[in-house]
């Protein structure tokens, strides 16, 4: 069995994106990372509006902040997709294990991230002027680039 792909979610603050990104995860067998504080509780009515009913398919690691997130896996291979990045998500390649890591739908990850990441940031292509795509969405793009780079393990 090999190492699942992660997808972090820095201080999330939708719950139906947050749904959503659970259903992606539990569909390609992504493990969700999640860093506090978000913008939502996770109690049973607040994933029943989230409208997944995936959430028992989902392994789910919570992180009580981005410092001690970051610091339990400054090694690893860390994928921070953002805007503000000149490289695209498609010119990196993804190993078995790698963390996409994404920011809040309000603003993003923070300035001193990408500055400390600056060599692991990456963009989604897109149009000028236009802020960003749904959270839910970039992270089905970025997680399905990466998976198929993989060669899809244990998806059929």
């Amino acid at each position: 069995m090999s190492e699942p792909l992660n997808i972090v979610l820095v201080e999330p603050e939708i719950p139906q994106n947050t749904g959503n990104i659970a259903r992606t995860c539990a569909c390609t067998g992504a493990r969700l990372h999640l860093v506090e504080p978000m913008g939502f509780r996770l109690t049973q009515k607040q994933l029943a509006r989230a409208g997944c009913d995936y959430w028992d398919e989902v392994d789910i690691v919570r992180w009580p902040c981005a410092a001690a997130f970051f610091e339990a896996h400054a090694a690893d291979e860390l994928h921070l997709f953002t805007g503000h990045a000149a490289r695209s998500f498609a010119d990196v390649s993804y190993g078995e294990g790698a963390f996409l890591v994404f920011g809040r739908e309000s603003r993003g990850l923070d300035g001193d991230l990408i500055e400390a990441h600056a060599a692991r940031c990456v963009r989604i292509p897109m149009r000028d002027g236009l802020r960003s795509l749904n959270l839910s969405n970039a992270v089905a793009v970025a997680a399905y680039e990466a998976l198929r780079q993989q060669g899809w393990p244990e998806l059929g």
